[in-house]
């Protein structure tokens, strides 16, 4: 039986495209729902995206309508997939695409799709919450009337390769059903990932990688742990018959892989390698202990951060919070102390000195040094290249 959805995720673009990769799926519009004016156009939903919610125009999302057959695939396993492809917790935007017109929402068209939106929000929302993020504010409605968007829009990313629109997943995944005959299709999401290949059987290297390395992975990078049969549209160059296998992923081809386990200190290495380039600053200072340059673009860009928290750039870990930070005049990032439990420090007496080194606890990354003051504090002495910072209202609760 052929059936419709609609789905909005942020840009159509992206959304058409994932739609439109998967099994069982016949087409995949792209256009404008949602909205209480008729006939919108692209320059309408763009004009109208600051309307705020209590005036009488309601804009228009931009959105796919999705045709399938519910006996190759189901709603479930594309309800499902839409809560995965984006951030449902950010409300008028996904990533620099901002307005209501990028808001999330599904449009139903049965009982049965409304149910099972409203079902699987739920456990969502649970998993979301487990990984640190905050409520979900994805409209759930049924659809009145759906407006295709101008030609140029349909099938863009296939006419334009290199086009704007990105997926924004956050990551997290439903718990895959160990008894489900049919399992979801694993497609690439865009720019770099990894992915990890685990036995369909009970593999102890498999869970030992989990336990050990990935469960605790919170870096900028999205980390899934799927079975070798579902993967789909992915270039892999690497046999898949050892797990765990490690996939270090961009744009969908595989950049390098390692097969069987990598416990933390290796798996980062990989990682950074794969995420700073084995040739750049932050790498060399990362794993080769070097020093950023003095008053560097990085340091610039951080000393002034307004408040919030710096993060390990490969482990996302919390190392420093901006509440300890101070101007030393050196060039380099100062701290009055680290974030409890984050940081190792190390006898360090290279170069003829005796100094102490930081390091990232689970990383293993070299951080920088720390230093007795004057006045009876210490001053950590970090490289700004090695981390990443996050605006204290953006912490995931």
């Amino acid at each position: 039986m052929i059936v419709e959805i609609v789905f909005a995720a942020g840009c159509f673009w992206g959304v058409e495209k994932h739609f439109e990769s998967q099994d069982g799926v016949i087409d995949v519009k792209s256009g404008y729902t949602g909205g209480s004016y008729p006939n919108p156009t692209y320059k309408d939903v763009l004009k109208y995206r600051w309307v705020e919610d209590d005036k009488k125009i309601i804009n228009h999302t931009e959105a796919v309508k999705v045709k399938f057959d519910n006996e190759k695939i189901s709603a479930n396993e594309l309800i499902k997939s839409f809560w995965e492809l984006h951030d449902p917790t950010t409300k008028d935007k996904q990533g620099n695409d901002i307005g209501n017109n990028y808001r999330s929402a599904i449009f139903y068209t049965n009982e049965n799709q409304k149910n099972i939106a409203y079902n699987t929000k739920a456990i969502y929302q649970t998993l979301l919450q487990e990984h640190g993020f905050g409520d979900i504010v994805t409209q759930i409605q049924p659809l009145k009337k759906f407006y295709d968007a101008e030609q140029y829009h349909q099938d863009y990313l296939t006419k334009n390769p290199n086009g704007y629109c990105p997926n924004h997943s956050t990551g997290v995944k439903f718990e895959k059903q160990n008894d489900d005959k049919k399992r979801d299709t694993i497609v690439p999401i865009g720019g770099k990932e990894i992915v990890v290949i685990e036995a369909e059987v009970f593999c102890p290297y498999c869970e030992k990688f989990k336990e050990e390395v990935s469960s605790s992975y919170k870096g900028t990078l999205p980390l899934r742990t799927v079975y070798s049969s579902q993967l789909k549209g992915f270039d892999i160059k690497t046999k898949l018959d050892a797990t765990p296998t490690i996939l270090f992923i961009e744009n969908g081809k595989e950049i390098f892989a390692h097969r069987g386990f990598l416990n933390e200190d290796e798996f980062y290495k990989a990682l950074g390698v794969f995420k700073l380039g084995k040739n750049s600053e932050s790498y060399s200072v990362a794993f080769n202990k070097d020093t950023d340059s003095r008053f560097c673009k990085q340091y610039d860009i951080f000393k002034n951060t307004p408040d919030g928290v710096f993060v390990d750039k490969l482990s996302g870990d919390i190392l420093f919070d901006t509440k300890d930070r101070f101007n030393s005049g050196t060039g380099w990032l100062s701290f009055y102390k680290a974030v409890d439990g984050s940081t190792i420090e190390k006898e360090d007496n290279s170069y003829g000195m005796n100094r102490i080194e930081v390091l990232a606890k689970k990383s293993g990354i070299h951080l920088g040094h720390v230093f007795p003051r004057d006045d009876g504090k210490r001053r950590f002495c970090i490289n700004a290249t090695v981390l990443e910072f996050i605006p204290r209202e953006k912490l995931k609760k």
